[in-house]
């Protein structure tokens, strides 16, 4: 609480400095120019573009909390990103991220969200990108002007717990130099409460778990960029990224289990766990552009390792009790060369892109269990994962009539990789083509359709091949298999947009083979087990958005709304699955709105509303999200000053609640979530903030684009 009160006080100071300098000069702001820019939401054929740069949604928050935001997006309740319920890959400025699930949120709140210039959600992409479903592009701001420019930002959040975030960015231009600084520092205090019923079938045995966790975080995190202009056409540079977090959190859970309604045991469990994670990314990247016969070579070497040692003390008093500790020393390194050449094909307007990629990961899962209980029990997991993933790519694109609009791609990618667990081993090696196609056709400047077709390969992250049993913060534990699979899918999209403004789309996707998580009772534990689920699955959904902007640009205003229609029956028939409903109908929609200026008075105000209901695979929702965020912004022009006032979720603590099916049984998961709360910013820059747009064409693409 004192660290709120500090920034309350340096923030009321900070107001009343910059009001009394900025009165003195009021003669110089009170006419102030409105001009054009970009809508918040933008709904491209093959992409849904979050253009967030001016937005003062940004204040306050972290790239994790944006992304949160975005339209399309979801976050489930293990904290992975998705888009319109699938699973995504996510890239910053077009260079793939190494991290997902837990690993990429920690990450991504280590980068200030006043950094970013646009988010895009790519559900159509070219061959360009890897073997995945869609993709998230994290584009950052580029700044070019002579110089130095930089700022600093405060954050005190108020969720149950109080939580501090700073940041520092720098950046630097002379001539054909460019030098980017960033740091960031986060000490943070999150709660969750989560409840579950586990029913298994044939024992007629019923598990309830109550359970509260407390996670603190310290987070420091630094990057630098370095870009040289060789001369108009070459570039060369270096991207150094490096996170550390120290971790550490308490989990206390109890419960009772029933056989028949006849209560068998009650137990108590404890969990601590404390480890220091620490990442550093690398990528040496050359670019050859030439502007005047639009040709680019872009080449990047990468070299990314992460490390998470650590230890966790688990307690359980029950009718068998439980007491050891698990020492984990985690590491994966990974190496990659990825070449990317665009050219002109000829003279008639065709673009060819051809490219390819060599990626090999090394990954080592090691843990020791101490049982305080048995000696005897003491176990060693040796758990490594290596592969080599090569693939080759080209796209085609060509515009016919000056109205349609054309893109085919194919990519292959071949993989090879090795998985061992102590005594256990795996090799496996397969090779995967993958089309894409986009065409539109413009009918007149107003009106515009658009179809897109995707296949695309989705693999195991390689923990969920980990077979190693670990205790969870839930009450329950969980294991992966070495046997899973990797899970095909197809997408169709159809899209028509009206003048610009309104949008109407239509998408199909199926797949035949997934991997989910079913729940198993083993020796009185609920393992949450990674399994693969035959069958097909079919996805129907209808959306329409609009994008407007009023009162002479001031407003703007993004509204979504779709209908969404599952066809489970014969996922649900082949894996045994008793849900009560096979075919599951919801709706879904958001909301983003940004008004600038507000009174004349640099004020700017932004919110955003989402409604949705998270269903993946066997896991079901058993009712609708509501997701609001508020932020009023006081900007002080002639002081480069910034302070912002963030609601989040105020009327409504954010939870979920579903119902994951298996053959064996049923749990039902309620979670509630600590992202509510207010926060209070401030933000000091200093140089001049012009930013360089990104305007890159279909075939440019930003430096240090290693994917």
């Amino acid at each position: 609480m004192k660290s709120a009160l500090s920034l309350l006080g340096l923030l009321s100071i900070t107001i009343s400095f910059a009001q009394n300098k900025d009165t003195l000069k009021s003669k110089e702001i009170e006419a102030v120019t409105v001009i054009a820019k970009k809508p918040t939401v933008q709904s491209k054929a093959d992409r849904t573009v979050f253009n967030v740069e001016n937005s003062s949604i940004l204040a306050g928050n972290t790239t994790w909390d944006i992304v949160r935001m975005t339209p399309l997006v979801s976050i489930d309740n293990n904290d992975n990103v998705r888009a319109e319920g699938e699973s995504v890959t996510v890239y910053i400025n077009d260079r793939k991220s190494v991290f997902t699930g837990k690993e990429l949120k920690e990450y991504l709140k280590t980068i200030p969200a006043d950094n970013l210039m646009k988010i895009e959600v790519i559900t159509s992409p070219s061959s360009r990108y890897e073997a995945t479903g869609a993709v998230i592009n994290i584009v950052l701001k580029k700044r070019d002007d002579e110089g130095l420019k930089g700022s600093i930002s405060l954050t005190n959040t108020q969720n149950t717990k109080n939580n501090q975030y700073g940041s520092l960015n720098l950046n630097y231009h002379k001539k054909n130099f460019t030098q980017t600084f960033g740091g960031s520092y986060g000490d943070n205090i999150f709660i969750t409460q989560n409840s579950s019923v586990n029913t298994i079938y044939d024992t007629k045995t019923v598990k309830n778990i109550d359970a509260e966790s407390i996670f603190k975080n310290k987070n420091p995190s630094v990057s630098s960029t370095s870009e040289f202009e060789l001369n108009d056409k070459n570039n060369v540079g270096l991207v150094l990224e490096y996170y550390q977090g120290k971790r550490n959190s308490t989990s206390n859970s109890g419960g009772t289990t029933y056989v028949d309604n006849v209560l068998q045991d009650t137990f108590v469990q404890d969990l601590t766990k404390s480890s220091v994670a620490k990442t550093l990314g690398t990528n040496l990247f050359y670019k050859y552009y030439d502007k005047e016969k639009n040709k680019i070579l872009d080449v990047n070497l990468g070299i990314n390792y992460d490390s998470d040692n650590g230890n966790t003390i688990f307690n359980e008093t029950a009718l068998i009790p439980n007491f050891y500790r698990i020492d984990s020393y985690n590491q994966t390194r990974n190496y990659y060369v990825k070449v990317d050449y665009t050219t002109p094909l000829g003279k008639n307007g065709g673009t060819l892109e051809v490219g390819g990629k060599i990626d090999f990961n090394n990954n080592v899962i090691p843990n020791n269990y101490f049982d305080f209980l048995n000696n005897t029990n003491n176990t060693i997991s040796d758990f490594q994962y290596k592969d080599n993933i090569n693939s080759l790519y080209f796209t085609y694109s060509k515009t016919f009539f000056e109205k349609l609009e054309t893109r085919v791609g194919l990519r292959y990618e071949h993989i090879d990789y090795k998985i061992s667990e102590n005594a256990n081993k795996r090799k496996d090696s397969y090779g995967t083509f993958m089309p894409n196609l986009l065409l539109k056709y413009a009918f007149s400047p107003n009106y515009d359709l658009s179809l897109t077709y995707n296949h695309s390969l989705w693999r195991p992250w390689y923990s969920e091949f980990n077979p190693f049993v670990l205790p969870g913060n839930n009450g329950m534990y969980y294991r992966g298999n070495m046997d899973l699979l990797p899970n095909p899918s197809d997408r169709v999209v159809l899209k028509f947009g009206l003048f610009k403004k309104y949008f109407l789309s239509a998408r199909y996707m199926f797949t035949d083979q997934d991997y989910w998580n079913k729940f198993v009772e083993e020796d009185g534990k609920t393992i949450s087990v990674s399994e693969n689920f035959k069958g097909k699955v079919e996805k129907f959904y209808l959306f329409a958005n609009t994008n407007q902007n009023l009162f002479k640009n001031k407003l703007n205003v993004n509204f979504g709304i779709g209908w969404y229609y599952i066809d489970n029956s014969d996922f649900n028939r082949k894996n045994g699955l008793n849900q009560e409903n096979n075919y599951i109908s919801y709706i879904g929609g958001s909301t983003n709105l940004s008004y600038t200026n507000l009174f004349n008075k640099n004020i700017n105000i932004s919110g955003w509303f989402s409604v949705d209901n998270q269903n993946y695979g066997n896991s079901v929702a058993n009712k609708y999200n509501f997701f609001h965020n508020i932020s009023v912004t006081k900007i002080f022009p002639n002081s480069q000053i910034e302070t912002s006032l963030q609601l989040m979720n105020i009327f409504k603590r954010p939870s979920v609640d579903n119902t994951t099916y298996s053959s064996t049984g049923m749990i039902r998961n309620y979670n509630k979530w600590d992202w509510y709360g207010f926060s209070l910013t401030f933000v000091k820059r200093f140089g001049n903030q012009k930013v360089k747009e990104n305007t890159k064409t279909d075939v440019e693409k930003n430096s240090g684009g290693g994917k």
